[in-house]
């Protein structure tokens, strides 16, 4: 029902509004300067010849413009390239360590690499006892390279919730 109210309205006096606009005086070009036009008339007055150039088509630019022929083809991309050149090999992968995957659906992990929950349980085992969790342990265990076990040991810790004490009777007592 919508629609038939929108389309009248749209429909509404269109012929006179189309021959309002045809009927509009079209926009004329922007005036020049004075100053460019007195240069303009100028030439035109020394060599009046140019404004016939300037209107007349030339038939032997017009014959060049035909011949001209463009045939393209698109690059090989180096992408394509380089995956036609070395066949991707199949990745090593090893089973996840510990009991808490049973839940996710986490089968393989590929050499190299460790999930989320490997990684904060080695965090929190090299935190607890640095002397037996050591980065070249941890490296052989999770089979990783020692610079990227060494750098996840230096730059990343595990999160930890320390409370403090009221140290005095006037501290604000939670409800």
């Amino acid at each position: 029902m919508g629609g038939l109210v929108i389309r009248g309205i749209r429909n509404f006096n269109v012929e006179n509004r189309a021959e309002r606009e045809i009927s509009k005086m079209k926009p004329s070009p922007a005036p020049k300067h004075p100053s460019t036009n007195s240069l303009l008339q100028k030439q035109m007055g020394v060599n009046p010849e140019i404004e016939g150039e300037i209107a007349r088509k030339d038939d032997k630019l017009l014959s060049f413009l035909k011949d001209v022929y463009v045939d393209s083809k698109d690059p090989v991309s180096s992408v394509q390239v380089k995956a036609a050149e070395t066949p991707q090999e199949p990745e090593e992968f090893r089973l996840p360590k510990g009991q808490h995957f049973d839940m996710i659906n986490i089968k393989s992990v590929p050499k190299g690499k460790i999930s989320i929950v490997e990684a904060l349980t080695l965090l929190n085992n090299h935190k607890l006892y640095p002397e037996t969790w050591t980065a070249e342990k941890i490296a052989q265990e999770y089979l990783l390279e020692q610079k990227d076990v060494n750098s996840l040991l230096k730059y990343f810790v595990t999160f930890e919730v320390k409370v403090f004490p009221p140290e005095d009777k006037k501290a604000i007592q939670p409800k």
